[in-house]
Parts: structure tokens; sequence; C-alpha cells
């Protein structure tokens, strides 16, 4: 996959946190044309796609809800309708409730259906429908998942299960979709992201940081930069694919 201004990537969650940061890496790289979805906030995505645009890229900004099929078959159409190609697709729609892990009564139905439907399956129905349109451009996908899918952590049971189910999804659809599309996903640790301290509370999210900071080889946890690097480096290698890359500045090596 080479980058022009014709490349086109499609970025769900793209208007804050990871996938803000993916989409202006993509634009600053020569990524010509970037949708970027989102559920609530037009505002925060409107904002982005000025970001975009001022770096040099066409910008478009969608409502789509992943959990919804039609909704990404619709979205991926328009995308495809306003700029006639696909190459990339970064699936960062993600979500979650906080729930104790040991907390298995507060594990409600509806908790579990929130984190498969949006986090597994939405990935799922978003590399689907992509998946002819990459075909064709011989492009690439790379999806966020989670170290709650890796080790027995997480805001919930719920979300690391269906984050561990991301980190499968990958490595099954990597060969399915081979040799035309590379399928691969970054593995977060702790971010610290606005959506972080939406979930605890910014006073808790900053005592957090520090701790788990202190704890980590380079001395500071992951900012949506980081990630989105990992991403656009992914995006770019054409020779990796099923790789679940962690991005956690070598905590998960330290076991003390």
């Amino acid at each position: 996959m080479t980058t022009n201004h014709e490349t086109t990537a499609l970025i769900t969650g793209g208007g804050t946190g990871i996938g803000r940061a993916t989409a202006i890496e993509l634009a600053r790289r020569g990524c010509g044309r970037i949708a970027i979805t989102y559920t609530a906030s037009i505002d925060d995505a409107e904002s982005t796609c000025a970001e975009l645009k001022a770096l040099g890229a066409e910008a478009v900004a969608l409502k789509a809800d992943v959990r919804s099929e039609n909704d990404v078959r619709n979205m991926v159409r328009k995308v495809v309708g306003a700029f006639g190609r696909l190459d990339i697709l970064v699936n960062n729609a993600g979500i979650t409730r906080y729930v104790p892990l040991a907390d298995l009564d507060g594990l409600t139905d509806e908790i579990w259906d929130l984190a498969f439907d949006t986090n597994l399956r939405g990935t799922f129905y978003c590399c689907r429908a992509a998946a002819p349109h990459l075909k064709r451009t011989e492009g690439a996908i790379v999806n966020v998942a989670s170290m709650a899918g890796v080790r027995g952590a997480g805001s919930s049971v719920a979300y690391a299960v269906s984050k561990a189910g991301v980190i499968h999804l990958t490595k099954v659809l990597a060969v399915a979709l081979a040799p035309a599309i590379r399928v691969n996903c970054v593995v977060p640790g702790f971010v610290q992201t606005r959506w972080m301290e939406r979930g605890v509370g910014k006073e808790a999210s900053a005592r957090e940081a520090e701790r788990v900071g202190g704890e980590t080889p380079l001395g500071r946890v992951a900012m949506p930069e980081d990630v989105g690097e990992t991403i656009a480096n992914l995006l770019w290698s054409r020779f990796v694919t099923g790789q679940d890359i962690v991005i956690d500045g070598g905590k998960s090596l330290k076991y003390d």
C-alpha cells in the first residue's frame, strides 16, 4: 500500500482520543482522504475534521453506530461514494461500563451485550463491510484491542473478554482476508485519555496514571499519539499481518 492524496482511511470513533490521534498521524503521513465516525459528539468530530483539513487532507465526519450492521454498511457506502475507494480501516470505536472484576452479579446482560456488540461484533461488522473495497486496493486493517484482553484486569469482565475476542478476531481475519488485506491490532495498556477520566473521574485517572507510569520501564503511561503512531506503522508494514502489538512502555514485562 502506497500513500498519496488519494489514499482513503476510515477510522471509527475518530473524533477524540486514540481515533483522533490516529487520524492526525495519517494526515501527517500523506493520507489525503480521511473519514471519521462518531456516535454522540458531532462537535468533537468536526473539530478533528478541521485539524485534518489544516494538514491538507479531505475529511468528513459520519454518524454511525457500529452495533448496527445497517449503519456500518451505510457508513462504508458513504465513504466509498465520497472518495471512490477505501485503503485503510481502523476499528477504534469501543465502549465499557465500569464494574469491579469481583462483582460478578453486577455484570448484567445489558453490560455484556453492550461490550460485545460494540467492541467485538461491531469490529467484525466493519471488517466485513469494508473487505470488498480493501481487496481492490490491497489495503489494511488495524483493530484496537486492550491489555485487558491479555491479562486479568480491565474495567469489567465483559470488557476484558470482548477485547480478548478482538485480538483473536484479528488473527482469524488475517488468514481469511489474505493475501489482499493485512489485519493487525494494537493492544494498549493505560492510555491517558478523556475516556478514562469519564470512567473513573479526573483526579482518580491522574493518580492511576502516576502510579502506572512509576511502574513502567519507560517512566510514563501512553498518550493517544503513541498509539496512533503505532497504528500508522502497522498500516504501512507490508509484511506484517495477524499480529497484536502491545503498547504499554514495557509495563507488562514487570511482575514485581
